[in-house]
């Protein structure tokens, strides 16, 4: 598809400064885009890339001043970056529209229903009970076991595993090889040391407008729901145990880990390869770096570093001063130099 610069603008909310009837058909790096490309300038560390682009329109902060002139026609913003993730949005979203029916073959369940504009792909499984709503995406190889529902405008990409009584909402996106459901890690040590198996009999909620990254794993309760809240965005290879409560607006970055039954607030931020143990309350936006290991509970708003986890400046300084031991060490052993050759003078 061809669009123009007057288009885009109304799209975002922009203003031209240039050609309007100039158009494009893709999207490129403002340092590498060639003519018919869309870019974008919103770090102003590339603004020297502005000057040579051969890109066709660029997006900018109407704040910018240029230093020279310029090839390209500009659509001015109030935040560059902002509306250019809007243009690729409405964009995906436009490609998502081409996708709609059942391709062959699929298994559906007799007592499974589904709105007429869907899109459910090659080697999809739909089993009982399956209730799927108006306009989602079930990609190729996807599985929905007995019992799943699956809300409006969700998009569950190729080889997602969504187990059985599991409720996803409304305007999820699912990457691929996700498992929604997959059993909680229960088992009950035995006299003999051997563990027994704990039946994992509850399932997860995914509420609305939640994005899941791939190949991440999330465990059904053990009883009761393992819940993620609206709008919270989870990274590629994160690891939700049985009965862990995801707040509202929460991120978690890619490798992190969290504990059966610890409940995550609203807007918390955790950081990747991060690790939070079971059983754990962390307050509405804390901050848990990259790599930190949680042991206790966090209050609100409270930012944390290292493995355990310490308050976030105060391990700074102690990594600071760890730095200046070898130096630290060198002084006192000149100073015992010095008194011991100074004793003799004192006695």
């Amino acid at each position: 598809m061809v669009f123009s610069a007057s288009q885009i603008a109304l799209l975002i909310n922009g203003n031209v400064d240039g050609n309007p009837e100039a158009a494009v058909q893709s999207f490129g790096k403002i340092e590498e885009a060639g003519e018919g490309q869309l870019s974008f300038l919103a770090n102003p560390k590339y603004e020297e890339y502005l000057y040579s682009t051969k890109a066709t329109i660029v997006i900018v902060n109407d704040s910018l001043e240029l230093k020279q002139a310029v090839t390209a026609t500009l659509i001015k913003v109030k935040d560059a970056y902002s509306a250019f993730a809007t243009l690729l949005g409405k964009y995906q979203e436009f490609r998502q529209q081409q996708l709609k029916g059942i391709q062959q073959p699929v298994f559906i369940a007799a007592t499974a229903s589904y709105a007429d504009d869907i899109y459910l792909g090659a080697f999809a499984y739909v089993g009982e009970q399956v209730k799927i709503g108006n306009g989602s995406k079930i990609y190729p190889g996807v599985y929905l076991g007995d019992n799943v529902t699956i809300g409006n405008n969700v998009t569950l990409h190729p080889g997602v595993k969504v187990l059985h009584s599991c409720q996803i909402g409304n305007n999820v996106t699912v990457h691929a090889g996700t498992v929604i459901g997959s059993d909680g890690f229960g088992f009950a040590p035995q006299a003999d040391g051997s563990f027994s198996k704990v039946p994992q009999i509850g399932n997860v909620i995914v509420e609305d407008d939640v994005e899941i990254g791939a190949n991440s794993t999330i465990d059904r309760a053990t009883i009761g729901s393992t819940i993620i809240r609206k709008g919270a965005k989870l990274d590629n290879l994160i690891q939700i145990a049985h009965n862990v409560e995801i707040g509202n607006s929460t991120v978690v970055a890619a490798q992190a880990g969290i504990s059966g039954s610890t409940k995550i607030g609203k807007g918390v931020m955790i950081g990747g390869q991060a690790g939070i143990v079971g059983h754990l309350q962390i307050g509405d936006g804390a901050k848990i770096n990259a790599q930190s290991g949680v042991s206790k509970n966090l209050e609100p708003g409270k930012a944390v570093t290292g493995s355990p986890a310490h308050e976030y400046t105060s391990a700074l300084r102690s990594q600071a001063l760890s730095r200046k031991l070898p130096d630290l060490e060198r002084r006192i052993k000149e100073l015992e130099q010095l008194i011991l050759q100074l004793k003799p003078t004192i006695e």
